[in-house]
């Protein structure tokens, strides 16, 4: 039996979010523990699942923060690389109207880009149910063998491969990388998240149930997609049903982790249930979960330490259904 639910590899981050004006007329920056991979393992771990992480941080300030962190939500940090020589990896997020965001990134280069293969933890990934990546591990050559790495031992272990392309156009050298990169996470997941813009820019058109088609057609190895749609809700696809459900009416403060927040509880459903079985009434059922946790995690600001857990979730699917 394998004793860890969900291990991530990727970025683990400072995410500087806005957080009012000081009395000089300057923005405040509130530093919140960040990074795709461990936001999905943050919420997987607030619905009692056993989770690991593998990356690099710093040996700075902020690195000791992102370990702590990680720790105090019960994220296993045995695979956690601390780099002596190089600063932890900083992103400033500007909040736009609507809660959207625009990210700043000082990576240049910054601790998580610098993750060997060396170093990555093989047991770890090998006694893991489900090992999650995205593509901002696979930005630069040596973090990119190390990722490549990682999931061939998953899969010659026989773990379910979770991905999420996670899009952020002003870390690549060029869009063609980005793609390529998509496109080999494609070709080894099982379940893919992905967002709107990511089937726009990988297709070029915004048919999702074609695209869910397209994808699952040129890639033998996927057995359920997701695809988020912002205000519009979300869409799971299996190869013999589909589904669609909308968010929840909710206050929004900002919009940072809502995907992540969406694929912790997405996998938490699947481990829960056998992949191959969901039809539409339990996709549906799962989008809804995975969506109420999304819509209240725009509630705040940050996503890693103030995950929602199972109680508010479902709450806000009740009041829904009462109203």
């Amino acid at each position: 039996m394998k004793k860890i639910d969900v291990t991530a590899l990727g970025e683990l981050l400072i995410d500087f979010t806005e957080n009012g004006i000081s009395a000089q007329g300057n923005p405040l920056f509130e530093a919140n523990p960040g990074g795709a991979p461990c936001n999905v393992l943050a919420m997987l771990s607030k619905l009692g699942k056993k989770t690991a992480f593998i990356g690099k941080v710093g040996g700075d300030m902020f690195g000791r923060q992102l370990s702590e962190a990680v720790k105090s939500v019960g994220i296993c940090t045995d695979g956690l690389v601390i780099d002596k020589n190089v600063p932890t990896t900083l992103a400033f997020v500007h909040t736009l109207a609507g809660g959207e965001r625009e990210f700043s990134f000082i990576r240049n280069p910054g601790a998580d880009m610098m993750l060997t293969k060396a170093e990555v933890n093989a047991d770890i990934i090998r006694d893991s149910k489900i090992f999650h990546f995205g593509t901002l591990s696979s930005t630069h050559e040596g973090v990119r063998e190390a990722t490549r790495f990682a999931i061939d031992t998953a899969i010659e272990s026989g773990v379910l491969i979770s991905f999420d392309p996670n899009l952020r156009e002003p870390l690549w050298k060029s869009l063609d990388d980005a793609k390529t990169e998509i496109e080999y996470g494609l070709s080894k997941c099982n379940i893919l998240k992905i967002s709107d813009n990511e089937i726009e820019f990988l297709l070029g058109h915004s048919d999702y149930d074609k695209a869910a088609e397209q994808l699952m057609e040129r890639y033998e190895n996927i057995r359920l997609i997701f695809i988020t749609l912002g205000g519009d809700g979300s869409c799971a696809y299996t190869r013999n049903a589909k589904a669609k459900a909308p968010v929840y009416d909710v206050k929004t403060v900002e919009k940072t982790g809502a995907g992540d927040t969406f694929f912790g509880c997405a996998l938490n459903f699947v481990l829960e249930n056998d992949i191959d079985s969901l039809n539409e009434t339990r996709l549906t059922e799962l989008l809804r979960f995975a969506n109420a946790g999304a819509s209240l995690i725009t509630k705040r600001k940050g996503a890693l330490k103030v995950m929602p857990d199972m109680q508010e979730i479902s709450d806000l699917i009740g009041d829904e259904e009462n109203v």
